[in-house]
């Protein structure tokens, strides 16, 4: 369970919107300070989509995009490689239109032998450059994650 530190406190009985105020508008960071509620709450009150997966079950690089795939509702065409992931967070969610904003919760990223340290940075790094991408564009775009 994620508990919030007394210094943020204040954060759990304050409007919504003012915990996205609080976190830098494209940024991909730990959960540590916050709860998924929280930040699906905050997300539904700025009309900004939520995009939630628990990767708890997955080992490996597959399992991972295969889950977040299917946690995001990419669509069925998705490659499952770390190209089509970038593609789907930019491109194809940019050609839907203007975007409000986006909470992205990857909870529980696996630390196993056939997903180690190198691979969740480079699965992060995807996501900073999912941030940078939409930060040209003015849109938010904030991700937390947490490590099983």
């Amino acid at each position: 369970m994620i508990t919030m530190p007394v210094s943020d406190a204040s954060l759990n009985d304050a409007d919504p919107a003012v915990l996205l105020k609080s976190v830098r508008p494209n940024i991909v960071q730990s959960i540590r300070a916050y709860r998924v509620a929280q930040l699906q709450q905050a997300a539904e009150t700025t009309g900004q989509h939520f995009l939630y997966a628990n990767l708890a079950d997955a080992t490996t690089k597959q399992e991972v995009l295969e889950t977040i795939a299917r946690s995001f509702l990419f669509p069925k065409h998705f490659g499952k490689n770390l190209d089509a992931l970038h593609d789907c967070l930019t491109d194809v969610v940019h050609s839907g239109g203007p975007q409000p904003g986006f909470v992205v919760v990857l909870e529980q990223l696996p630390a196993t032998q056939r997903f180690d340290k190198e691979a969740r940075e480079t699965l992060l790094d995807v996501f900073r450059d999912a941030a940078d991408f939409w930060a040209e564009r003015g849109v938010p775009f904030r991700v937390f994650y947490s490590f099983l």
